[in-house]
């Protein structure tokens, strides 16, 4: 059971899926393809055809693992919004015939695996099904209202493999987004829910706790208000971080503090993702105390990031990050702009600190996406009766203030020689852009040399970013071009391992194509854009223009390589050339002469 059932089916259902954004054409093939293959209902009597669609699309759904599910939720959103008005739903039929029989699999392999000594080997394809039944409840939570008193004993699991944690967190996710959607669910159920939680809060590592701490928010803030169990738990992190802060001032090189680590760490994160979901400053928490909640917890968190272990400032500079997502006005106060923008700018500060910097703004542009869309859901609703427009004008402008703070620090972190620190600083990016938060023409040299990034998939997300860019603002990209060029040397000395020797504007592949090839290919269009670019290349070696010979290297390499497409381009640079050479280079002989 293990192994895929077909693995030549799910080879090939993995690189069909993958093409779902693809052009129109293409899309529409991959649409029908699954629509036929997973997405229509099966008679009730053949169980076993039934049996195969689910062995399928779990296999497909195992596969991809490591490459992250977004196709699956387009394919299901794609289907089910092409039969929105259409009498006769087949699509969400056989949705919930799928979902149904899942519940149904996961239950037998909960009997086989009681049964058998050889855990190990179903608890795969026990992840596999959990996570499909995720993806499905992410897109139609309203399917596994039915099944969310099955999946609540999921959550006291036994772990002790990377299996049964990955079972407790899409469990965690599933009730999330089901649970609130129940009618009337019964007091001992919801109950039993929280306790589970926070058993699971208390006792198991990072990644459970972001879950629970989710899951628990959605069952206390939409279905049962228990605020004072929360309280409780939040107290208590809150008092041991307020103790090991005394401590600290007290002697930082304390024994005590060593042994107590783990502790300080586990109230770090657990503190912060407690006020990612939840606002202690509303009188349903703190009653009638007037100590302000989320400024206390800032300046704990913040005495944590000047320590001296690294590992207790990560921590810290996560909380942080969790807190500034309920509470996005933090980030204008001066000592978190100062922290952030010093350990983005600084050229010594360590790798990991610059990564969950560049990750705490990620994460928090990615909520705002997800609330505007909510927002923007919520609004459609109701947008026949009122005028809602400034409901999503108020939090953008939030945001496209804050990034308007971080954004040079950001884009500077380019520069960086870790390809890592460089792909999270172009998520930010990406995400800013996506957003319309910042005006783009200040990212485009910088996603010109972002274009020349060694990974495919860096230079690929900053070629579509420009694409995207182009086809809203004409010119903008001409009119960077050659600051984007000089911009792209920058990055390749950073990234360049060997410093002695120089770098080169070309990449060896099947041929020898330019660094900035795409940029070219976007230029080239247009013929006065096209000319002018080359000429201020070509001036670039005059005398006067006093470039460093490094650079001209590189520049030369890639006009040598650009991807010419007729005999004009490279004869109008010859032309040029020939012009410069005949002034400039006879003056040069002539100096060597004397």
């Amino acid at each position: 059971i293990e192994q895929p059932t077909f693995p030549k089916i799910t080879e090939m259902c993995v690189k069909m899926i993958r093409r779902v954004n693809d052009e129109e054409g293409i899309k529409k093939l991959v649409n029908e393809t699954f629509q036929k293959l997973w997405f229509t209902p099966t008679p009730h009597h053949d169980k076993e055809a039934m049996t195969r669609k689910i062995l399928n699309i779990t296999d497909v759904v195992a596969a991809c693992r490591d490459t992250g599910y977004d196709w699956f939720e387009q394919l299901l959103q794609n289907l089910l919004k092409s039969e929105e008005d259409a009498s006769y739903k087949p699509v969400k039929k056989a949705c919930t015939q799928l979902v149904d029989n899942l519940v149904e699999h996961i239950l037998k392999y909960e009997e086989s695996l009681s049964d058998s000594d050889n855990k190990g080997v179903n608890s795969g394809r026990l992840v596999a099904c959990i996570t499909t039944l995720f993806l499905f409840s992410k897109i139609r939570p309203q399917l596994m209202v039915k099944h969310a008193m099955t999946m609540q004993p999921y959550l006291t699991t036994k772990c002790s493999t990377q299996n049964d944690f990955m079972v407790i967190c899409n469990v965690a996710k599933i009730l999330e987004l089901v649970v609130p959607l129940m009618e009337h669910p019964s007091e001992t159920f919801l109950a039993t829910i929280e306790e589970d939680l926070m058993k699971l809060i208390i006792k198991y590592g990072m990644t459970v706790v972001q879950h629970c701490v989710s899951c628990l928010g959605a069952v206390v803030n939409k279905v049962t208000q228990n605020y004072k169990f929360v309280w409780a738990c939040f107290n208590r992190y809150y008092g041991a971080l307020s103790k090991l802060k005394g401590q600290h001032q007290e002697d930082p090189n304390s024994t005590i503090l060593t042994a107590n680590k783990p502790a300080l760490l586990r109230s770090l994160f657990t503190v912060g993702a407690l006020c990612r979901h939840f606002d202690f400053d509303q009188e349903d928490f703190k009653g009638n105390s007037k100590v302000n909640i989320k400024d206390k917890v800032l300046e704990l968190l913040m005495y944590f990031t000047k320590h001296s272990d690294e590992e207790v400032q990560t921590k810290a500079i996560i909380g942080l990050g969790f807190a500034f997502i309920q509470h996005p006005s933090l980030m204008f106060e001066q000592e978190v702009k100062t922290l952030y923008n010093s350990i983005l700018s600084d050229k010594n500060s360590s790798v990991n600190l610059k990564i969950q910097v560049l990750k705490n703004l990620q994460t928090y542009l990615q909520e705002e996406d997800t609330r505007m869309q909510q927002a923007d859901r919520d609004w459609k609703k109701v947008a026949k009766q009122e005028d809602l427009k400034e409901m999503g004008d108020i939090s953008s402008g939030m945001s496209s203030s804050i990034m308007q703070l971080y954004l040079k620090q950001v884009l500077e972190a380019f520069f960086h020689t870790q390809s890592s620190v460089r792909h999270f600083a172009l998520n930010v990016i990406a995400l800013t852009l996506n957003q319309g938060l910042i005006h783009p023409v200040q990212c485009v040299p910088y996603l010109i040399a972002m274009g020349t990034d060694p990974e495919p998939s860096m230079r690929n997300k900053a070629d579509q970013q420009l694409v995207e860019i182009d086809k809203k603002y004409a010119g903008f990209i001409h009119m960077k071009a050659v600051a984007g060029m000089k911009m792209s040397y920058q990055v390749q000395q950073a990234i360049n391992t060997c410093p002695k020797d120089p770098v080169r504007g070309f990449r060896h592949d099947e041929s020898s194509s330019a660094l900035c090839s795409h940029l070219y290919s976007m230029i080239r269009g247009n013929r006065q854009h096209r000319r002018a670019f080359l000429i201020s290349l070509l001036n670039l070696f005059d005398d006067t223009a006093k470039t460093e010979v490094n650079m001209l290297l590189y520049i030369a390499d890639n006009l040598a390589c650009f991807p010419y497409q007729t005999q004009e381009e490279p004869l109008f640079i010859m032309h040029h050339i020939d012009i410069t050479l005949s002034v400039s280079g006879s003056n040069l002989l002539q100096s060597f002469k004397e």
